[in-house]
């Protein structure tokens, strides 16, 4: 009995493929062969009468149902032939690829089935222990700050508020400050303003109140910022001007007996580290580098108006000249009030400043009134600075651009505001035997650079010293 190559190739890929879906275009080879001998013979033929020796390979059927029971024990292959069937005969290049072919396919199949009983035995364990990895080592955060269990005292040391007054803070502020993403990580609205503050009133460097709060330092420079942009958006709320005159006038009469003053005004250094590339723009008169304020207090040292844009080599003249005030005052001037002003200013028609040379005791009179009322703005800026001591020299220079230090500014006018609404006491630091000292406001020098101030209206002030000094 004998099959073709043909045949056996059937065979061969009958067995690899059976239960498959391609099994059933190979069909039954036969039916009823035991054993099917194929060893290697040769043979002689005849061709064009010159004698020719063909070698064949044979290959007992037996081989092809130990590799099928090797590849798939579910899917043994029975051979069959019919007894009639010629005994199969192979050339020895097509058995050799032939059992090329066998081999491959064989070891293909049995490389993926052990790849799979890896992956089935080691792929759960790896999961397991990752799982077990990452309970045993769970995530360490730093602990927050927490409003609700601080001392009072501390409050008012370290962020310069009640907590009545903080809460209110953080519930106006929360909408802005809240992250449109819920994380589980994220910083809670309080304690961005409660770092806030601590930075605002201690002066310190940004890694040191950050890990008082809890945090990194560039997550604090990023709550900074936000923290800055949502106050500056209540900035009308906390800095009004002027509404009732009557009030304003009376007193700040009771201070130096100067008539409808309703103000008095000047400016202060902030200093900061300047941009390279203007280095000389913000070195002022004192030599260190700083920007100019401009304020406009009330005689409860409220602030009225702020101007924190110009750099500190521009004069408190031109500062003036190109603020908000010089029109505030001409809507005002049917109510014919004033403005107390140090010589670095022009005398104009809303604003007297003191006389530079008094020759008779009038004058010199005006000069020590003038000198009590507007000594009140030298107070709000004492005041400013030791309640938040960022912007006081000891507190060093502000490490942030002319845009930011100027956010800074405005947005401690408007807790300085707050502060004074609220009537929350000023409390500096601990004393020795654990007492709060109350901090001593101080007062900076006048500035009496005359320089730049622009033409003078005496005319008016003249009047004023005539009508009451006299």
């Amino acid at each position: 009995m004998a099959v073709t190559s043909a045949a056996v190739t059937s065979a061969a890929v009958r067995i690899i493929t059976a239960g498959s879906p391609v099994h059933w275009l190979l069909g039954p080879i036969g039916s009823n062969v035991n054993q099917c001998s194929i060893a290697p013979r040769s043979t002689t033929a005849y061709r064009n009468g010159v004698q020719r020796q063909r070698s064949y390979l044979t290959i007992p059927l037996s081989h092809f149902r130990g590799q099928a029971a090797a590849i798939s024990g579910a899917h043994m292959a029975s051979f069959t032939t019919a007894s009639h069937i010629a005994r199969p005969t192979l050339n020895t290049h097509t058995g050799r690829v032939l059992c090329l072919v066998l081999c491959s396919v064989y070891l293909w199949v049995h490389t993926w089935n052990f790849v799979d009983s890896v992956v089935a035995v080691v792929l759960p364990r790896h999961r397991q222990l990752g799982q077990l990895r990452r309970w045993r080592n769970p995530p360490v955060y730093r602990p927050l700050v927490d409003l609700l269990t601080m001392e009072e005292r501390h409050l008012l040391v370290t962020h310069r508020f009640d907590r009545a007054t903080l809460q209110e803070l953080c519930t106006q502020l929360e909408p802005d400050l809240m992250s449109p993403i819920r994380h589980p990580t994220g910083i809670p609205p309080d304690v961005q303003v409660l770092s806030v503050l601590h930075f605002l009133a201690s002066g310190s460097f940004q890694t040191t109140v950050a890990m008082a709060s809890g945090m990194s330092q560039p997550m604090f420079s990023n709550v900074l910022s936000r923290v800055l942009a949502a106050l500056l958006k209540h900035v009308r709320r906390y800095i009004i001007e002027v509404e009732d005159l009557a009030t304003v006038k009376g007193d700040f009469y009771a201070i130096g007996h100067i008539p409808n003053i309703i103000g008095a005004i000047d400016g202060t250094h902030v200093a900061l580290v300047p941009p390279h590339r203007s280095e000389q723009v913000y070195r002022n008169q004192k030599s260190y580098h700083s920007m100019n304020v401009q304020m406009v207090c009330l005689a409860d040292q409220y602030i009225s108006q702020v101007n924190a844009m110009f750099p500190g080599s521009v004069h408190d003249a031109y500062i003036l000249r190109n603020s908000s005030v010089p029109y505030m005052m001409g809507q005002l001037q049917r109510h014919r009030v004033w403005l107390l002003g140090d010589s670095g200013y022009p005398n104009l028609s809303w604003l007297l400043t003191p006389v530079r040379n008094p020759r008779t005791r009038a004058e010199e009179r005006y000069n020590e009134a003038h000198g009590r009322t507007r000594r009140v703005i030298e107070g709000t800026f004492g005041l400013l600075k030791a309640r938040f001591r960022c912007l006081h020299m000891t507190g060093g220079s502000l490490f942030y651009s002319p845009r930011k230090v100027c956010q800074i500014i405005i947005a401690c006018s408007m807790l300085h505001n707050l502060a004074l609404r609220r009537q929350v006491p000023f409390l500096q630091e601990y004393g020795p035997d654990g007492g709060v000292v109350v901090a001593v406001e101080p007062v900076e020098p006048v500035d009496s650079d005359e320089e730049e101030a622009g033409e003078e209206d005496n005319d008016n002030r003249e009047s004023v010293i005539q009508q009451y000094f006299q």
